[in-house]
């Protein structure tokens, strides 16, 4: 019952011209309000769509006593009857454009302050009005169309799963703190003064260990927590969906995702996925796009120009390869004069701004090079084209430093490139999996040896020899699944050996005692049987982002979080009242104070 009398019989989005005649209630939100002299027109939302309300003198004088008070976005209920909207009048643009509703009787169920921010389909609100009141947010179309791809998404995934033979079990919200990726989001325990339980950052050692009990094919939709920096497309909670399988190799779990992912698109956005995806090494993908998580819907691959630069007479060139550096471009195909010369200050503005120290350039004209550094290069200009790939008017740009530093700047410039010369195919979606990553790498900080994704992924087989005596060397059974240069979810071939999970332990510097008061119950449950097992985890927020083109992740989230990881509608995190602390067996630090006030708090 909306209120005494007025029960509702149908949405806002269902009358067609089939119902006109029909007797009807509607229940909804004021979207606006029109005046026309005799006449007054409101339009009645609800989140299935919107049906345009008729008060006519002659049917509705009743109902007129008090439509002052009838604003926008207040909440109301009438009674009605359908009728043909007049010729010349219809909405083709609206599904219930067809018809009208000639109001007989009408409640006003809460009236509504002016919103902050007009509740339409497009909006130039500041994101933190938008976040401040989330559910005026909430009630626009697009956020609403959101929500609801987010749940027929999930419906898709479960029934998908299912058909495959998969069991959706959940693992637990409270667990134990095993630091070894971004920092835990602590909940001390009561009952236990000084204990803290974790929420988990993955469901990894539950699914781990659900694989020892039997469950050979397990999957959840699981919220995650991640106490780091955010940055952009990052939420400190998400949502992920999470698989694992028993006796299966990395191509198992591949055909099973590629398989998921094409019945998603397929069904939700009817588009074709072919299969099976691409593979690229980590390797090549570093080497050929300066990045492990490649966009492949344009080109514009990294040149490795060494061998013909140690032959050129540029210092700049000869310093970086005698220090053990490297050199490497980019063939900008016409982009001489589509970039121009501001263009070209701006591209080494850009990488500058990641470190490099500059940028050097030339442009091909006929069989010789001009402009920038040309005259170095001239004796080798066949050379470099073809080492380049390149032809007549490409553009070519390129950098002398450091290996990492050049691969990683010239990566980042070919994604500014792509953008600013309209490279990217926005039609397509181009998925590929990364593999063979390290197993190991430095910490930038302390120089410590840290796992590149986490402890528990197994090395290849043929590499375990190298464990203690070269480690940056192992490669892991990891892979990446990559959609138009995001990625979409990672995984990998597990350890399910003892003996080798405690060797890896040992490589990342815990010792027995250690690595036993951390993962003891993961240790002693591989101990009794584990099968050969594997899995990944897949960003539901991102996927659905990519998918339907959303343009924040913030936006794919009923309630998400800030940058600074604060909610600023209800004002979480807040303060405590002494007493909880107290209960908890708490003391705040000396000089510890709240959270500080953003802007948009209350």
């Amino acid at each position: 019952m909306a209120a005494a009398g007025f029960r509702r019989t149908h949405t806002c989005g269902a009358l067609r011209a089939g119902d006109v005649g029909a007797h009807v209630v509607l229940c909804g939100w004021v979207e606006s309000r029109r005046d026309h002299g005799g006449l007054l027109f409101l339009d009645l939302r609800d989140r299935h769509g919107v049906t345009q309300l008729v008060f006519s003198p002659e049917v509705s004088r009743p109902a007129l006593e008090g439509t002052e008070r009838l604003r926008p976005e207040s909440v109301v209920a009438i009674e009605g009857v359908v009728r043909a909207r007049p010729e010349g009048t219809r909405n083709p643009k609206r599904s219930t454009g067809d018809i009208e509703v000639v109001v007989s009787a009408v409640q006003l169920l809460n009236e509504s302050e002016t919103p902050p921010f007009e509740i339409a389909d497009e909006t130039d609100a500041a994101p933190e009005l938008r976040l401040r009141y989330r559910y005026l947010d909430l009630r626009r179309r697009p956020m609403q169309r959101n929500l609801e791809a987010r749940h027929r998404l999930m419906k898709r995934i479960r029934a998908h799963l299912d058909a495959q033979g998969f069991l959706e079990i959940e693992t637990p919200m409270l667990t134990k703190s095993t630091p070894e990726g971004a920092r835990d989001y602590l909940v001390p325990s009561r009952v236990y003064p000084g204990a803290f339980f974790a929420l988990p950052q993955s469901p990894q050692l539950f699914k781990q260990i659900l694989m020892v009990a039997g469950f050979d094919r397990y999957f959840q939709i699981a919220r995650c927590f991640r106490d780091e920096d955010l940055r952009a497309n990052r939420q400190p909670e998400f949502t992920q969906l999470d698989l694992e399988m028993s006796f299966v190799t990395e191509q198992d779990v591949q055909e099973m995702v590629e398989g998921l992912l094409a019945d998603l698109f397929e069904t939700l956005k009817g588009v074709a996925i072919p299969r099976p995806f691409p593979r690229m090494t980590f390797d090549v993908a570093m080497s050929r796009y300066g990045s492990d998580k490649p966009d492949l819907r344009f080109d514009l691959p990294i040149s490795d120009v060494g061998r013909v630069a140690k032959r050129t007479e540029f210092r700049v060139f000869r310093d970086a390869l005698a220090t053990g550096g490297m050199v490497a471009g980019l063939s900008v195909s016409g982009g001489g004069a589509a970039l121009g010369r501001k263009g070209i200050d701006e591209a080494e503005a850009h990488v500058k701004s990641l470190g490099a120290k500059g940028l050097a350039w030339t442009r091909i004209e006929g069989e010789t090079f001009a402009g920038g550094v040309a005259r170095f290069l001239q004796g080798v200009a066949g050379d470099l084209r073809q080492e380049m790939d390149a032809a007549d008017g490409d553009l070519l740009l390129f950098l002398a430093d450091g290996r990492d530093l050049v691969l990683s700047a010239l990566g980042d410039l070919r994604r500014w490139l792509a953008r600013r010369l309209d490279l990217v195919r926005a039609d397509g979606f181009r998925f590929l999996w990364v593999t063979d990553f390290p197993l190991f790498e430095r910490n930038a900080a302390d120089g410590s040896i840290q796992a590149c994704h986490h402890p528990f992924t197994a090395p290849r087989p043929e590499d375990e020899g190298q464990l203690e005596t070269d480690p940056l060397k192992v490669k892991a059974r990891a892979y990446d699944v990559i959609l138009n240069g995001e990625e979409l979810g990672g995984g990998s071939i597990r350890i399910h050996r003892p003996d080798l999970q405690s060797r890896v332990f040992q490589v990342l510097g815990l010792d027995r005692e250690r690595a036993e008061a951390r993962f003891g119950f993961l240790m002693e449950a591989l101990r009794y049987g584990a099968p050969p097992h594997g899995g990944i985890a897949l960003g539901l927020d991102r996927m659905l982002m990519l998918l339907y083109g959303i343009d924040s992740i913030r936006d794919t989230i009923a309630f998400p979080k800030t940058a600074r990881s604060s909610c600023l509608m209800t004002g979480a995190p807040s303060d405590v009242d002494p007493a909880q602390l107290k209960d908890l067996g708490l003391l705040l630090a000396q000089g510890a104070v709240g959270r500080q006030a953003e802007p948009g708090d209350r």
